[in-house]
């Protein structure tokens, strides 16, 4: 189930937890760009809305998960993206599979979570984070940084980074939900290595 990328003024008022009118109004004063379809009435993209939600300092309503993973392994990759697409529920998947190719997802995907491999040839994970982290338009995603090579250390550099969390590998199903914040399953347990 992909993610509506067109709304009404019933759905962006919804999101914004306002009422229709006021957005009617807004869109009307030039406020929030809306397009006029050949019926006459206002459609919404969503990135506009999300635009105008953050300039106007509105917070908008939980949306559906999109989750962004970026890790060198192919295989191990396009297995967290099926993993995560066969939970359901909204949840939108991209991959990345290096540093520079996580940086052009993240503006053009716009994620909420990011599960990130530290360890990538060119660009690593602790820089990627750390670039997340300083942008004010990306600051507020939430980073799950992966490792097959755990160290007290590489945590720490991680943590300071801005990941809000270290998933060692191999990690279960259920630590990667809690941790990227998508609840819990009773599908059965798995490791993921």
């Amino acid at each position: 189930m992909k993610r509506k990328r067109i709304l009404t003024p019933n759905e962006v008022a919804e999101m914004l937890m306002v009422s229709p009118i006021t957005v009617r109004q807004w869109a009307q004063k030039g406020m929030i760009e809306a397009r006029t379809t050949a019926g006459g009435h206002r459609r919404f993209e969503l990135e506009m809305v999300e635009e105008f939600a953050r300039r106007m300092g509105i917070d908008i309503m939980p949306s559906n998960p999109r989750v962004l993973v970026v890790d060198d392994n192919q295989k191990f990759n396009e297995y967290l993206v099926v993993v995560l697409e066969a939970l359901g529920g909204g949840i939108e998947v991209e991959s990345a599979f290096d540093g520079f190719d996580a940086g052009r997802k993240v503006h053009q995907f716009k994620p909420n979570r990011i599960l990130l491999d530290i360890m990538m040839p060119g660009l690593d994970g602790i820089q990627v984070c750390k670039a997340i982290k300083e942008d004010p338009a990306t600051r507020e995603i939430k980073v799950v940084a992966m490792t097959g090579h755990y160290t007290p250390e590489l945590e720490s550099k991680m943590l300071a980074a801005g990941a809000e969390f270290l998933l060692k590998k191999p990690f279960d199903k259920e630590e990667m939900l809690l941790a990227c914040e998508l609840g819990g399953s009773d599908a059965a347990e798995f490791n993921i290595t």
